[in-house]
């Protein structure tokens, strides 16, 4: 289920955090015991994967807006344009789970990497003279953004 399920991730928002508590039943030493939270994130998936949004293609002749996020567990990112109507639609979604070392990382450090992360998986998009605007919503980045000097 979780290779079907990883294989239409781009649909979904924030599959690798959804599907935490089942990968956590697939590391070697782990004993596996089905547990309610086993059960909500599978439920999770499944209603997910149902209601994934129509994704639109992407239109090299408008900008793009890249959305990142970091949480405790993972880092996503989605892909976004305006279609005809002016309404914003994701072209594609990406997630990944953290690995043990980044999840020790302090929170603007993990939402950097959401951004890093969002650069490399969408630079076919985003390189070149395509305009594009990156979003976070962690307030500490603006601020730094915003700052002269950071010392």
């Amino acid at each position: 289920m979780l290779g079907l399920a990883n294989y239409l991730h781009k649909y979904t928002k924030d599959y690798a955090g959804s599907i935490q508590p089942l990968s956590s039943l697939l590391k070697k030493d782990a004993t596996w015991t089905w547990r309610p939270e086993h059960q909500s994130a599978f439920d999770a998936v499944k209603k997910s994967l149902a209601s994934a949004p129509v994704l639109i293609l992407p239109d090299d002749s408008k900008p793009f807006h890249v959305v990142c996020d970091a949480s405790d567990f993972s880092i996503g990112c989605a892909l976004m344009q305006f279609d005809h109507e002016g309404r914003k639609r994701v072209v594609s979604y990406q997630s990944r789970q953290l690995k043990p070392a980044e999840k020790n990382y302090p929170v603007h450090d993990k939402e950097l990497l959401a951004m890093r992360y969002a650069l490399i998986k969408f630079r076919v998009h985003l390189l070149g003279e395509h305009t594009f605007a990156l979003y976070t919503d962690h307030a500490s980045l603006r601020t730094a953004m915003k700052s002269p000097h950071l010392s």
